[in-house]
């Protein structure tokens, strides 16, 4: 019999079990580590997330990320999974239906998630609850090794400092669009000393930043401001980012399509596009059935 339930006073252990045999047969491996700086840099809320149990065994489950998110209170699906011997049953669905009440419950006004565009089975269940597709969304990779240092033989005069995420609220304008959940400044605060924020200076000046993960290759955000561009700052940046990552990869997650500036840099470096998604959200208030 399976029985739907909170994830509340669920040990990590456990909870990284489940993960990693609902994605024992993905081409992802994520360890220990990884997943508890994913949680936590995503929000993960234990009592507002559920899981399907099967005995003891939890055999699909939903990590939900609380939290605010343009303004209102979000919630975010931040890993969901099924073990797959249990596949087929629906249980990701039972999952969601039984969540609902609970995060309406305590004000969450918003759920939102992302999917990949090629994931048409899953669209088609997201859309029969009543999601909507908000944006597209694109992914980046390249392996640290192959990416093409382009800084200008001639590039601004500049300095790099260390900062405090907090600085970054007004620069938040150097952005092209507004950064996915797990990119935005209250993500990056919860992820605390698990990412590295860098300031670029021109007299005094922030001219470009850029927020990202040493361990995983991770760049939530890389801004410069309109003014500074195309002198050599974000190529500074990744420049310096390479020199402090400790992993392989470098990888850009989630960023708004089309992003012409973006895009082209990227692409001036090497680092290529390798995956779709698209960003989708519910209304919880005032949304009574979720069949």
């Amino acid at each position: 019999m399976i029985e739907i339930r909170s994830l509340k006073n669920i040990s990590f252990e456990q909870i990284y079990k489940a993960f990693e045999s609902a994605f024992s047969d993905y081409e992802i491996s994520v360890d220990r580590a990884e997943l508890k700086s994913m949680l936590k840099r995503r929000g993960f809320n234990s009592a507002l997330s559920f899981g399907a149990f099967s005995g003891d065994n939890i055999v699909a489950f939903t990590f939900n990320g609380i939290g605010k998110y343009n303004g209102c209170l979000t919630a975010y699906d931040t890993g969901t999974g099924t073990v797959k011997e249990f596949r087929g049953q629906g249980l990701a669905k039972r999952i969601f239906t039984h969540s609902m009440p609970f995060l309406k419950n305590v004000g969450v006004e918003n759920y939102l998630l992302e999917v990949l565009q090629h994931n048409k089975s899953a669209l088609k269940i997201y859309e029969s609850l009543g999601f909507e597709i908000l944006r597209e969304f694109n992914s980046f990779t390249q392996k640290k090794r192959l990416v093409v240092n382009c800084i200008s033989n001639k590039p601004i005069v500049c300095s790099t400092v260390t900062m405090q995420p907090e600085n970054l609220l007004s620069a938040q304008s150097f952005c092209d669009f507004t950064p996915s959940w797990q990119n935005d400044i209250e993500s990056i605060k919860r992820a605390g000393d698990d990412l590295v924020t860098l300031g670029t200076m021109v007299n005094s000046v922030l001219a470009g930043y850029c927020v990202f993960s040493p361990n995983s290759g991770d760049i939530a955000q890389i801004a410069v401001a309109p003014t500074f561009r195309r002198k050599g700052i974000a190529s500074s940046l990744l420049k310096q980012m390479l020199e402090m990552a400790e992993c392989d990869m470098v990888k850009v997650i989630n960023a708004e399509s089309p992003t012409p500036s973006l895009e082209a840099f990227l692409d001036s470096v090497g680092i290529s596009l390798s995956g779709k998604q698209f960003e989708m959200r519910l209304k919880l208030q005032g949304v009574t059935n979720y069949n």
